[in-house]
């Protein structure tokens, strides 16, 4: 009986080795991800792209699923996919985004520099986007999909992702984050086993760290206290990254969360659980 069971799991393990995987909320609209499904089901791997970055795949029993980050900038109507499925041919794929209208957040300064940089800072500030950009733009190939990811610090959600801000009466460009209200020198844990690709003290943002979750799926965490990674290292799931401080451009303690997908900053909210 002990072996005729033992046999049967095993057989039912090659079947299926492994669970499916959980996929981020769908939500096609600026700032949210689209699913698309792309008609290819051949064991080679496609190459698919939007606005020229290379986007998430995810193999169903069907055949390739792209997961599209849609930027906040994004107008409502047919945006399109640019898919290479052998060398020699390529083909455009299209998919709907909705519109959506975020609130407004108007948020006092009493740093006016943080408000109206000085000419010096706004040397820094450009060399510091160069660095923020080259972090955002890197691509780790891999097959995972790390969904749902875990909230990386807790507290409440103090200002939700796409408001549109303004600091001291000034419009400034839609909030591209999750703030989650922390008090200072509470832990940071990664969401998502993920490399550290890059570390930091920039002016907006303070303290910051990168790490990098395959396919495009980047984290950045600001306005920390303590850094306690390096650049090039290896991440499991809910390792500690750094303390919640308040650095940077804040009106107190807390830690902004900016999730990339595809070069293009979207909720963290429909990579979690709930």
């Amino acid at each position: 009986m002990i072996r005729t069971t033992a046999f049967l799991f095993s057989i039912l393990f090659f079947i299926n080795p492994q669970p499916a995987q959980a996929l981020p909320q769908q939500s096609p609209v600026p700032g949210g991800v689209a699913f698309v499904d792309l008609g290819i089901n051949t064991d080679s791997r496609p190459m698919v792209r939007y606005r020229n970055d290379p986007v998430m795949l995810h193999r169903t029993q069907n055949g390739w699923q792209a997961i599209i980050g849609i930027p906040l900038t994004a107008k409502s109507g047919k945006h399109y996919l640019e898919i290479s499925d052998t060398k020699s041919s390529s083909r455009q794929m299209s998919f709907i985004v909705k519109a959506k209208k975020y609130a407004e957040q108007r948020l006092t300064i009493k740093n006016k520099r943080m408000v109206n940089p000085t000419a010096d800072d706004m040397v820094r500030i450009r060399k510091e986007i160069k660095i923020i950009r080259k972090a955002f733009a890197n691509w780790t190939e891999d097959y995972s999909i790390p969904a749902p990811l875990l909230q990386p610090t807790e507290g409440i959600r103090s200002s939700s992702f796409g408001l549109r801000r303004f600091f001291n009466g000034q419009a400034r460009r839609p909030h591209s984050g999750m703030d989650i209200a922390a008090p200072e020198g509470q832990q940071v844990i990664n969401p998502a086993q993920g490399k550290v690709i890059a570390t930091g003290d920039y002016f907006f943002n303070g303290k910051t760290v990168f790490v990098d979750h395959g396919q495009g799926l980047i984290s950045m965490f600001c306005h920390l206290s303590d850094i306690h990674v390096r650049p090039g290292q290896e991440l499991k799931r809910g390792d500690k990254v750094a303390n919640v401080g308040m650095t940077g451009r804040v009106t107190g303690p807390h830690l902004h969360w900016s999730l990339s997908l595809n070069n293009t900053r979207i909720d963290p909210a429909l990579f979690l659980a709930n």
